[in-house]
């Protein structure tokens, strides 16, 4: 049988990973998809680099589109990033009814209900398993493993930078500012962060997740984002004292009137697995109504864990591709006519736990004023730690853990505590999930 040939738009890090997968693990991977996996042609951006990688084994230059076009190329593989042009390769390669495989998370995010529509039509296939926490099979387990389970949520470490930021802060007492310059130094963060920490990346992830979950379009312009970079060594001590760790989470979970999606730093007890994932490794939590909780973990970037994704999806792709595209495991896990009109929650409505810390004066009836203005919220305290003030000081921490209540209680609550006399400074506040069944 002839062998599946390949284009890949990007020979960087993951293209590259991908090129030597499929080279060193040649036999095996043609046992697996049933015929020989080849890569024919690859675009890039520094031919002499690429040609000392690759030799004159494959074809390349610096055109991508000519890469889509090649009569010889059966599946195009976009290894770009970034949005364009990458979305109009990617949709020029679907209309003349090649197979794609992808790793941009923010494509599909933004993009991905235009995407799958089209494929969907042209009776082709997208798979993008490296979209999502890089060498964790999160998607396959999603699509396919938990297909007899109604998702009830899903929670995720699923950004390595702000994981391994988190972790500096908590096991040297880094400041946020030395431990992101730490990441920097090791190629871990980018010299400009923001997708990475202030939860954007980890929202493009989620809202993956999501759809294929719960089967709805993706949402992202949806997805509430939070970073960590306003969190400091002392929230994370504090939470230590009480027992918990503080992870950027992206969770995803179904309600009784539609669904959240959020990404936001959170308080979670350190007994749970998820709760001791550590430097850049990732971790993705799904509780499903038959299963119960399931966790997988992994290295969520870098050159072969997420080539090993993408050549699990070429695997996959060179099966089902004389397969009647009515009998493909569908893009979202759900048939593209059987989508839910389910809603997002704005974050106003969402239920959660809250770990508060305050900066107050040391003065008689300020503990008595803030749990008034808790109570009459209908906000419960689980504990309360109030520090005692430094020798020559007249203010104290008050940190303050609470009960499930709605966020938009919660808002009203600390609007009233931060107008108090007493106050100095914002209330500082991060929600907390005991992810327990």
């Amino acid at each position: 049988m002839n062998p599946i040939r390949v284009g890949l738009l990007g020979l960087g890090t993951a293209g590259g990973g991908t090129y030597d997968i499929l080279l060193r693990n040649r036999e095996e991977i043609a046992r697996r998809a049933g015929r020989e996996i080849h890569v024919v042609a690859a675009a890039v951006r520094n031919l002499a680099k690429a040609r000392a990688k690759v030799g004159d084994a494959i074809r390349l230059g610096t055109d991508p589109q000519a890469v889509v076009d090649a009569s010889d190329v059966d599946i195009v593989v976009e290894l770009m990033g970034g949005i364009e042009p990458a979305r109009a390769l990617i949709l020029s390669a679907i209309a003349q009814g090649k197979h794609v495989v992808t790793a941009n998370k923010a494509l599909l995010a933004l993009h991905g209900n235009e995407i799958f529509a089209a494929a969907q039509a042209r009776g082709v296939m997208v798979a993008f398993e490296a979209a999502v926490a890089g060498g964790i099979p999160i998607i396959k387990a999603l699509r396919e493993g938990l297909t007899a389970n109604r998702i009830q949520w899903i929670a995720g470490i699923i950004n390595g930078t702000s994981n391994f930021i988190l972790t500096r802060m908590r096991e040297a007492g880094a400041s946020f500012a030395d431990a992101l310059a730490e990441a920097q130094r090791l190629g871990y963060a980018e010299a400009d962060p923001t997708f990475d920490i202030e939860g954007i990346d980890a929202a493009h992830k989620l809202t993956i997740m999501a759809a294929i979950a719960f089967g709805v379009p993706m949402h992202f312009d949806q997805a509430y984002t939070e970073g960590i970079s306003r969190l400091t060594a002392d929230d994370i001590r504090y939470a230590e004292q009480f027992g918990y760790r503080i992870k950027l989470l992206g969770i995803c979970r179904r309600v009784s009137d539609g669904f959240e999606l959020r990404v936001h730093p959170t308080l979670i007890p350190e007994q749970q697995l998820i709760a001791n994932v550590h430097g850049v490794m990732n971790a993705v939590l799904v509780r499903g109504d038959a299963v119960g909780s399931t966790l997988y973990y992994g290295a969520g970037a870098g050159a072969e864990p997420t080539g090993s994704s993408v050549v699990a999806d070429l695997v996959d792709v060179t099966r089902m591709q004389t397969a009647d595209p009515d009998h493909r495991v569908p893009h979202l896990a759900f048939q593209a006519n059987r989508l839910s009109d389910l809603p997002v929650l704005a974050i106003s409505a969402v239920h959660t736990s809250y770990y508060l810390r305050l900066r107050a004066y040391d003065r008689p009836g300020v503990l008595a004023d803030i749990t008034r203005i808790l109570a009459d919220q209908g906000i419960s305290i689980e504990a309360m730690l109030q520090r005692e003030p430094a020798q020559g000081e007249d203010q104290v921490d008050v940190i303050i853990l609470t009960h499930r209540t709605v966020e938009a209680g919660m808002d009203r609550a600390i609007t009233a505590i931060e107008s108090l006399a007493s106050m100095v400074g914002p209330v500082v506040r991060i929600r907390m999930e005991a992810l327990a069944s």
